[in-house]
């Protein structure tokens, strides 16, 4: 039973992988079937018992997911072409179906993002992922690695965690500005706080760019610092990296203590390999260290 259970949930994560690689064109129910190896007669009730949502609906969400990220971090992509890539013929269309589930029209969630109505959006979609996706970790996917130090610019979140895209959207506007793209300059966040217990107001979290040369603040509030050198336990999230707070949990609560390790006096941090929507969501990559002693 176990087995079988294994290869029917294996069979469905391929179905929403092979979807969030799709996004761009037309999903069959034929074709989603057929990833599935499953009957084409029974796959609808399957997938919606299995997700809570139905094939159609989880791929509008999945494509208005990815296009709230490019209206608010991709700002060189017009919305007729998010329009277009979200599978909507007219911008209008796309407008009131965007309106409808964030409470935005997309220009203005462009100019603003109102962060809670945005996560609570896709709150069903993250939900239905959940279900097959929620990652458990074990001792093999920790590794320890002796880091070099890297030099960084930091752009400095202080205050509620609801308004981080805010500070994410002036920190890629500033990296573009200064000519730092993340195809030749490593992304690190370092995170001084637990979001669980820190009143909101006191929440702080770095964005830093990995760089050695002098740089241009071009306005902003960016400081220069070091990412210490030094060991680290290293384990890799794949997946949904806007939530690292599972993959910290278990280096913190489990790995830590029966590793006979001892946490260095430097926070939790972790550095961006591969970003959404940039590549599918389940592409995504982060490396979360915890240094040690």
């Amino acid at each position: 039973m176990s087995a079988t259970l294994h290869n029917y949930q294996a069979r469905m994560r391929r179905v929403l992988d092979h979807i969030d690689r799709h996004l761009d064109r037309s999903l069959s129910l034929d074709e989603l079937s057929g990833v599935a190896a499953f009957s084409k007669f029974h796959f609808h009730r399957q997938f919606t018992a299995t997700f809570g949502l139905s094939v159609h609906r989880y791929i509008q969400l999945a494509r208005l997911k990815r296009a709230a990220f490019e209206l608010a971090f991709r700002d060189d992509q017009r919305v007729t072409d998010i329009a277009m890539d979200a599978g909507y013929d007219a911008p209008e269309a796309f407008a009131r179906a965007f309106r409808h589930r964030v409470g935005q029209t997309p220009s203005s969630f462009r100019k603003a993002p109102d962060g809670e109505p945005w996560l609570a959006a896709f709150g069903p979609l993250d939900n239905a992922r959940s279900k097959l996706m929620q990652t458990s970790y074990s001792p093999n996917d920790v590794t320890i690695r002796e880091v070099a130090p890297t030099a960084v610019a930091i752009m400095e979140h202080r205050g509620d965690p609801a308004t981080i895209g805010a500070t994410i959207r002036r920190f890629i506007a500033w990296r573009k500005a200064v000519g730092l793209s993340p195809r030749n300059s490593p992304t690190f966040n370092v995170f001084h706080s637990d979001p669980r217990t820190t009143p909101a107001a006191e929440y702080r979290l770095d964005l830093c760019v990995g760089t050695d040369r002098p740089v241009d603040a071009h306005g902003e509030r960016i400081e220069t610092g070091i990412i210490p050198g030094g060991r680290c336990a290293v384990l890799r999230v794949t997946g949904r990296t806007d939530d690292l707070e599972p993959a910290a949990l278990y280096l913190y609560r489990d790995w830590l203590p029966a590793s006979g390790e001892q946490a260095r006096d430097f926070p939790l941090y972790c550095e961006r390999i591969a970003f959404f929507p940039d590549v599918p969501e389940h592409e995504a990559i982060a490396d979360l260290y915890l240094p040690l002693r």
